[in-house]
């Protein structure tokens, strides 16, 4: 196979965990990046079960990752008074192991940032998918060609827009949003181990606020009509919260105080990425939540590090030829993505209604959310994981 040159949009998860396997298999690797530099900090991320942590392994990062890790968290849920209600275990919340975004980003940088080229503060402005490659215009900077181009730049990805149509022909609105706000306490400093801690959170119909935790130092989450504002505009999504949020009692009126404070601030809505088609398209693949995302809804991150994994490790075997990598890609993932299409987050976490709060409580004591963590458990290994490194190395052998 004759190296080929491959360009990632996204510099997040997907995008360097794709750019760490292609480069190992011999692909000339460039990632880009619209933010300046890597976003530290940010929510608490998770990985659960063998599947997620065999991969992990083989990139030579689970060990990084136990240590940067930031611990399980509990979350008490309680009346306006303050009196506990019910707990959503931080076994359901986190997962097996859990970080902020922002350090697993830094660790998987750290892995490809010198044999890959970045180019931050840039993003892609067009594509043109041809026999011989893609055609790629940037918004800084010369136009270049590409054998490949894969999307792993989130639920509203840009190269998804290009090649496969608008996001609301992609994207369906689940009817709630989440704000995230304050950076969370934990970072790749703190030392010492990491204990289960406790945060609260407080629910009225159709909302619920969280206090403190390694998500962030606040969280809201509400159900609403979907709402047009400027992704970009922080102050006027500001404003949304305290509006929405006017009124609430327990500890909101001091959360909202604390709002303005806040540099750390991040709004969206609740959706689900829909490609029934498939995620590949030509020369263009997407991977991560730009292909299968499903915002809150648990497996999003150890869907982005095994979809890099697979994609990767099908390009390899298949010795870069994409149609049939990309063919195999689309089947393994179709199936396994699944278990990012069996939730809606918003309705679960903000019922709507006194009385759906209060069954949701009684659920969370209940034998049958036993039974639905084991099928979370369950469907996070629902795979059978290919040995790519092994394949690769056997067929080179050869």
């Amino acid at each position: 196979m004759r190296t080929k040159t491959v360009l990632i949009s996204g510099a997040s998860i997907a995008g360097p965990a794709l750019a760490y396997w292609l480069h190992r298999y011999g692909f000339d690797v460039t990632v880009v990046e619209r933010a300046p530099a890597l976003r530290p900090g940010g929510q608490a991320i998770d990985f659960k079960g063998r599947t997620h942590f065999t991969v992990l392994e083989r990139m030579g990062i689970l060990d990084e990752i136990a240590e940067r890790q930031t611990g399980t968290t509990d979350t008490v849920l309680v009346d306006e008074n303050g009196k506990r209600l019910a707990v959503m275990a931080g076994d359901f919340t986190g997962g097996d192991v859990e970080i902020l975004r922002g350090d697993l980003a830094d660790i998987m940088h750290q892995r490809t940032a010198e044999r890959c080229e970045y180019l931050f503060d840039n993003s892609i402005n067009g594509l043109t998918d041809t026999a011989d490659g893609v055609y790629v215009e940037f918004e800084r900077g010369p136009a270049r060609t590409f054998d490949l181009v894969f999307g792993a730049d989130g639920i509203h990805s840009r190269v998804r827009r290009l090649a496969f149509g608008p996001e609301r022909d992609l994207v369906k609105y689940l009817g709630h949003y989440y704000c995230v706000a304050g950076a969370s306490p934990w970072s790749k400093d703190a030392t010492g181990p990491r204990e289960r801690v406790i945060a609260h959170g407080h629910n009225t119909p159709g909302k619920l606020a969280i206090s403190g935790g390694p998500k962030a130092q606040q969280l809201y989450l509400f159900a609403s009509p979907e709402l047009d504002y400027r992704r970009d505009d922080t102050a006027a999504q500001r404003r949304i919260i305290e509006e929405v949020y006017a009124g609430v009692k327990w500890e909101v009126p001091r959360m909202l105080d604390e709002l303005p404070d806040f540099d750390d601030f991040y709004l969206d809505s609740i959706s689900q990425v829909r490609m029934n088609g498939g995620y590949t398209k030509g020369r263009v693949a997407l991977v991560g939540d730009s292909a299968y995302g499903n915002t809150l809804g648990g497996f999003g991150t150890g869907l982005a590090v095994v979809g890099a994994y697979v994609l990767a490790g099908e390009l390899a075997i298949a010795g870069g030829d994409h149609a049939v990598a990309f063919a195999r890609y689309d089947e393994i993932m179709k199936r396994y993505a699944k278990i990012a299409g069996n939730s809606n987050a918003g309705r679960f976490l903000a019922p709507k209604t006194a009385l759906g709060i209060t069954v949701r409580n009684w659920f969370l004591s209940s034998w049958m959310f036993t039974l639905m963590l084991k099928y979370a458990d369950n469907a996070a290994n629902d795979i059978d994981l290919k040995d790519y490194p092994a394949l690769v190395a056997a067929s080179a052998a050869n």
